[in-house]
């Protein structure tokens, strides 16, 4: 049965999809099938990984407001075993179709069981709010992977994601814990890097990955080509990093590697 882990950050620009898109992707070159569910109605995961967001059919829009099952929405991308769950701007309007629904905040985990059993580890795309859509993905997950970007504003508003974390294991989800905390857009030239990276040590002790992400101009290119960056191109910065996370993730998962 998989794992569900939601990628999460109220703040914009944290690395979320970046995250999401190459994680999957990295985890997928490991020989774990893996399903990527966006739920930003940006899209940006969906076409992160070369899907038109104007030729899908069923959405995540479809899932939380009309309780498709999850398995009618699953798309095959191209990119070795990795499925997707598309999102387009539709979803924008799920928050207001979704306030005066029964059990609102149940409709993705629900969904979501009719695939639990095809796949080692669900991530879902988290919009940047904190709104409904976002206490799906938290009740609908076991755990939740915060990247935060080495930056002056790094904690700001991290004190409100964790109470909303509270609120939903208090109320829905109890077993919802901590998968780990990334940084992103990390620099260690900078005095700024290491007072943020010891700053979030601090807020979230034992919980940081050893590996960082840094900042990296192949990993920005490659969503404008619908790539992953181990696609677009393997040897940069930004691919090794996210393969190291990868190997770093499975480890604490106790998975075992296979290349």
């Amino acid at each position: 049965m998989a794992k569900v882990i939601s990628v999460v950050n109220q703040k914009g620009g944290v690395g979320k999809t970046t995250t999401a898109v190459n994680l999957v992707a990295a985890l997928g070159s490991f020989n774990k099938k893996v399903l990527l569910v966006d739920v930003d109605p940006q899209g940006n995961s969906t076409s992160g990984l070369g899907i038109n967001k104007r030729e899908i059919g069923l959405s995540s829009y479809e899932i939380l407001v009309e309780e498709q099952p999850a398995i009618k929405a699953c798309i095959n991308t191209q990119f070795e075993n990795v499925d997707l769950i598309p999102a387009n701007i539709q979803l924008a309007g799920a928050e207001i179709s979704l306030v005066e629904m029964k059990k609102r905040e149940s409709r993705l985990k629900n969904s979501l069981a009719t695939v639990l059993d095809n796949y080692d580890y669900i991530f879902i795309d988290c919009p940047p709010s904190l709104g409904i859509i976002t206490l799906n993905a938290l009740t609908a997950s076991d755990t939740i992977l915060v990247p935060i970007q080495c930056e002056f504003y790094a904690l700001e508003g991290l004190s409100q994601l964790m109470a909303t974390v509270r609120t939903v294991k208090r109320m829905f989800n109890p077993h919802l814990d901590i998968e780990g905390v990334l940084l992103t857009m990390y620099d260690g030239r900078l005095n700024l890097t290491q007072q943020v990276v010891q700053e979030v040590k601090r807020f979230f002790p034992r919980k940081v990955y050893a590996t960082s992400i840094p900042r990296n101009v192949r990993l920005s290119e490659a969503p404008s080509y619908g790539q992953p960056v181990k696609y677009f191109d393997s040897n940069s910065k930004g691919s090794q990093a996210y393969e190291k996370l990868a190997l770093e993730f499975l480890q604490h998962n106790g998975d075992k590697i296979v290349k």
